[in-house]
């Protein structure tokens, strides 16, 4: 379509800001080369497109969009004149691409000053040599510092990742190694108590009997119930007072083990009632040592499976083993995500998770998006310190119409209303001074926006911030980033 080219005033052109300081000879060649175009309601260019034109508004109203997940999403509304929009990067050559990283629309009859992009990048370097420079170095510097420290948040967060994995790891390891000193002790002493069984004359049947013990208290100890301090201690003055009845010495030393392993007076009845008094005492004992390491046995093999599951977890994180773009669970992710930020949370924060188990699998890329809820729950405990008891972490998943929505909420202070709309910017940070780089929700939309064409936005309230995460359920675009 044509758009009609208006008379170009050059007096009109000096009352726009861009233009004021221009010469008389200036202006005069910004009409000759330039010049003024009317638009109708609707739009003027589209995101993507070849950057041709430099627009400057001189009266009406403009929109700016941008398309995210297949939808257009506004990103800047305005009727103030001399506003600038289109090819201006134009002065950077081959160096970028040069297209329009928006899109464009009138709601009004709208007025521009319009330029060639060529002319526009002339007109820079012919009257702004030193500024073009500036701005070249401005460009790309903060590229590329904005690159350096984004690199280094992600080393950051890897650095206090791997140091809670090592400590994580480090406890059921410990606990393993302990409860394998004490089974080699226990049977140990097993073998010695065997002896003393053994060294009195013993009927078949209460050998019989006694091993059937053994074999019931070794399968109530894998099953035994977890109770409470007072439980516990109620439980072991009864088994204590019982074997004292029966003549067993210390019998106080074995009723925590008997309780742990569920066993109780009755049961010590029936075993007093199946052996002799001489063989008592030493069966007691044995049987006990049997509980233990029956007990160890299982503290070993919980150490060992929380290692495994932490090594699972972490594989899971980093997504070594699989290709950068996948159908994926998103809760999966999000699970290995805070088995690996377990040390970060602690126990002051209470983890609530509300799944929606129906969501299918989408494609993504699992690691970027891991990195997206590192930084999300890092920012949610981080915003609960110092907010005392009640601090509770929220992960939310739910369907939203064609888009899986993840939300984490936090009970913190809020976002204040002064900075919320500033909070995706880069280097942007409420921490304090050395504590945060203000990369990490800037590097959050980038991958959630750019990379996966989702969304991502805040709401939030003093006891309720929710960031919200939207991910479309199918692929739009072929894998790569596009934004």
């Amino acid at each position: 379509m044509t758009v009609p080219r208006l008379q170009c005033d050059v007096d009109e052109l000096r009352t726009l800001f861009l233009f004021e300081k221009l010469s008389d000879d200036q202006l005069a060649r910004l009409c000759r080369d330039g010049g003024v175009e009317g638009h109708d309601p609707g739009p003027v260019y589209r995101e993507g497109e070849e950057a041709a034109c430099f627009y400057v508004l001189i009266d009406g109203t403009v929109v700016l969009s941008r398309r995210v997940g297949g939808e257009e999403v506004d990103v800047n509304r305005s009727s103030t004149r001399g506003v600038y929009a289109g090819a201006f990067q134009a002065y950077l050559g081959d160096q970028v691409p040069q297209v329009y990283n928006n899109s464009m629309r009138v709601t009004e009859p709208s007025r521009f000053f319009v330029l060639p992009a060529e002319t526009f990048a002339e007109i820079m370097h012919d009257w702004f040599p030193m500024a073009v420079h500036l701005l070249e170095g401005l460009f790309f510097g903060a590229k590329n510092t904005q690159q350096a420290i984004g690199q280094r948040e992600r080393l950051l967060a890897l650095g206090s990742l791997t140091a809670g994995l090592t400590h994580e790891l480090n406890n059921p390891a410990a606990a393993a190694v302990r409860a394998t000193a004490e089974l080699r002790e226990r049977v140990a002493g097993m073998r010695h108590k065997l002896g003393k069984i053994a060294a009195n004359p013993v009927h078949r049947d209460a050998v019989i009997a006694l091993t059937g013990f053994q074999e019931d208290a070794a399968e109530r100890a894998a099953h035994a119930p977890v109770l409470s301090p007072l439980e516990a201690s109620d439980r072991e003055d009864a088994v204590a007072d019982r074997l004292d009845e029966q003549g067993i010495p210390d019998g106080w030393r074995l009723a925590p083990t008997f309780v742990q392993a569920g066993l109780d007076p009755a049961w010590l009845d029936r075993v007093a009632a199946a052996l002799a008094p001489d063989v008592l005492g030493p069966a007691m004992h044995w049987l006990n040592s049997t509980v233990e390491t029956e007990l160890l046995l299982s503290e070993i093999e919980d150490s060992t499976l929380r290692i495994s599951t932490l090594v699972e977890a972490a594989k899971s994180y980093a997504q070594l083993d699989r290709a950068p773009h996948q159908q994926v669970d998103v809760h999966e992710l999000l699970d290995s995500t805070l088995v690996m930020m377990s040390k970060k949370i602690g126990t002051r924060v209470r983890v609530v998770k509300d799944y929606d188990r129906s969501l299918p699998r989408i494609p993504a890329y699992p690691g970027e998006l891991n990195q997206v809820w590192t930084n999300l729950v890092d920012n949610a405990v981080s915003a609960m310190d110092g907010t005392g008891t009640g601090a509770t972490l929220t992960i939310r998943t739910t369907r939203d119409d064609d888009r899986v929505l993840v939300e984490i909420g936090d009970t913190g202070p809020g976002v204040p209303p002064d900075v919320r709309d500033r909070i995706f910017d880069p280097f942007f940070t409420t921490k304090p001074v050395g504590e945060g780089t203000g990369l990490g929700l800037d590097i959050s939309w980038r991958i959630v926006v750019g990379k996966h064409h989702g969304d991502l936005r805040v709401e939030s309230v003093p006891g309720d911030t929710r960031f919200q995460v939207r991910l479309p359920l199918t692929a739009s675009d072929p894998p790569g980033e596009t934004g």
